[in-house]
């Protein structure tokens, strides 16, 4: 008979060791494997904090054990003994000993089969495992990623409070405005016609916190987006460091960003953190370089415009086209090796084909383009590239930011491909001087990064330059090719705001409807201020050296944006759709 007065246990599965042998003990947990010997059977006893083995002997509690599946819940008592030497087992904390059990009780035994072997979830198929996540998290390693996301939470919380700053929490339930992505909308039940939005961030909150004489505020966010789902981006909701500090400009914020940065990878990560100051790239500087404005640094390739080495040259293909070149060291490599990364650029990159060139030793070239090179030609691309003799090149032509952003996926893939990227580093970079404006899909400005960012000569330079010229005080944090975070020096003046949006094509009564709180707030004495926000989730992500996000992610969606376990999204009754007075079409 189960006591449910009192507790199922005295000890947890990690506690017991040597020094405990010969007391009377109390275990519940989940069976995690049963092996018979004949008269003898071992079963291995899981909860949340270990594994303890235990040995069970007597025929009452044998006939019990038969009927009992892997995964039952049950709860034990019996007596510590010293594991015979030769059955000790190193690879758990309590493998000196073993229990003798005494009374086995089923607390709740698995009633059908088990879609997967626990302690092998991470090879099943991923859909399999989000639907019955459960017990998907019951795995060791799967469980253990769970309790670091829940100690990295803890060490960045008591940084920022020995920081100084305070966590404020801001609310879900909020107003849609254009913040950059699609908002996720709730009907209002109260107000008919009406829509609350979920935050895409607590943007305007923690702005309005600093207007409101709150000097260094943070929190755990939770975001929401409409986005599509990618390998390192969580679809709908994700959850990020959010902080704003007053009185300050843009070299304090990336002092914290690098301390806090700093701090949590040398403490939490997998590889090695350099001590060295973060380094500064303009955008401009790491699309002209790298391709991306968030390279991964441990790949020592870099891109070079060699545009004008085919000016005249009667090259057709690359006539009035900007050219981007990538030199490597190709002296261990083969033909194949050209022809592959050819095929790669058409078939992963929809590339029309990947032009290359390839020095020999005596300094002839050969390639699909060598018969266009002159001597002049190669002479000046050697000079402008640093390529000697046993070198390969590749060349990517388009309009100059689609040229920059496909040599810069061809540079990541020659990294990985020539082994040259140094995988034991975090190496970071903060990304600064982000463009103001650019150019929406339809030939319209738009803001580039974000709209409340303060722009760089202020109100002169919004009514002075061209849009596409301004600069903005905005900067990404990057870590080995993903971005970390993101923040900006903001917009704190009222003018400012009117003349920002109405470039973006916003009149002053728009901006005053969907920002009116800042709108309004501009106007009572607003201090300068500025912030940023590590992303929670690829933060740790690359702590564990994971390449999913979903993997640090106790109940994730799919690949397709579904959870499959709650079956979520799904259809409501037609009564609960008049509650929030909507008529679907």
């Amino acid at each position: 008979m189960i006591d449910y007065a009192t507790s199922y246990r005295t000890h947890t599965c990690n506690e017991l060791r040597i020094m405990d042998v010969g007391k009377s003990v109390k275990l519940s947990g989940f069976i995690k494997t049963i092996r018979d010997l004949g008269g003898c059977v071992f079963l291995d006893l899981r909860d949340h904090y270990g594994v303890t083995q235990l040995r069970a002997e007597k025929p009452e509690i044998l006939e019990k054990i038969n009927k009992i599946n892997l995964e039952a819940t049950v709860t034990v008592t019996g007596t510590v003994l010293k594991r015979p030497e030769e059955n000790v087992n190193p690879k758990i904390e309590t493998g000196d000993i073993e229990i003798d059990v005494e009374t086995i009780d089923v607390l709740n035994n698995v009633s059908l089969p088990l879609p997967f072997e626990v302690e092998k979830s991470e090879e099943v198929r991923e859909d399999l495992r989000l639907e019955y996540r459960f017990l998907d998290l019951r795995n060791e390693v799967i469980h253990k990623k769970m309790v670091f996301r829940a100690e990295v939470l803890k060490l960045l919380r008591d940084k920022m409070n020995d920081m100084g700053f305070i966590e404020i929490q801001t609310p879900i339930l909020t107003s849609s405005s254009p913040e950059g992505a699609r908002d996720f909308l709730i009907p209002s039940r109260l107000h008919q016609g009406e829509f609350y939005a979920l935050p895409q961030a607590p943007q305007q909150f923690k702005q309005l916190l600093m207007i409101s004489g709150f000097d260094k505020y943070y929190q755990i966010a939770p975001c929401f987006r409409d986005e599509d789902p990618r390998a390192d981006r969580s679809p709908g909701e994700f959850y990020q460091l959010d902080f704003e500090m007053s009185f300050v400009g843009q070299e304090e914020v990336l002092k914290v960003l690098e301390e806090v940065t700093k701090y949590t990878f040398k403490a939490k990560g997998c590889l090695k953190v350099l001590d060295e100051d973060f380094i500064r790239i303009p955008y401009r500087e790491a699309m002209e370089k790298y391709g991306s404005d968030k390279p991964d640094l441990r790949n020592p390739l870099v891109l070079t415009d060699v545009t004008e080495c085919f000016e005249g040259s009667g090259f057709r293909v690359f006539e009035n086209k900007t050219v981007k070149c990538i030199a490597i060291d190709s002296s261990s490599v083969t033909r194949k090796f050209f022809d592959d990364m050819t095929t790669f650029a058409k078939e992963d990159l929809g590339l029309a084909g990947l032009a290359w060139i390839r020095i020999n030793e005596d300094g002839t070239i050969v390639g699909p383009i060598a018969k266009y090179l002159s001597d002049d030609m190669m002479n000046k691309m050697k000079e402008i590239t640093g390529a000697k003799n046993g070198y390969g090149l590749f060349f990517v032509a388009d309009k100059y930011e689609k040229a920059c952003k496909d040599a810069g996926d061809i540079r990541n893939e020659l990294g990985k491909r020539l082994n040259i990227i140094d995988t034991s580093i975090y190496k970071f970079c903060f990304i600064v001087d982000f463009p103001f404006y650019e150019l929406s899909d339809e030939g319209k400005i738009d803001f580039g990064h974000n709209p409340f960012s303060m722009p760089k000569g202020g109100i002169d330079a919004l009514n002075n330059e061209n849009p596409l010229d301004i600069i903005a005080y905005q900067y990404d944090m990057v870590c080995n090719g993903y971005e970390l975070a993101s923040g900006a020096v903001r917009n704190h003046d009222t003018e400012v705001m009117k003349k920002a949006f109405e470039i973006a094509g916003y009149s002053e009564e728009v901006v005053a409807n969907k920002f009116g709180a800042l709108y309004n707030a501009f106007k009572f004495g607003a201090p300068p201020h500025a912030g940023a926000a590590p992303g929670i989730d690829r933060m740790i992500m690359l702590l564990l050296g994971e390449t999913n996000i979903r993997e640090v992610i106790a109940f994730p969606k799919n690949s397709k944006a579904r959870d499959v376990l709650m079956h979520a999204p799904n259809f409501v009754t037609e009564q609960q759709l008049r509650d929030v007075h909507i008529k679907l079409r």
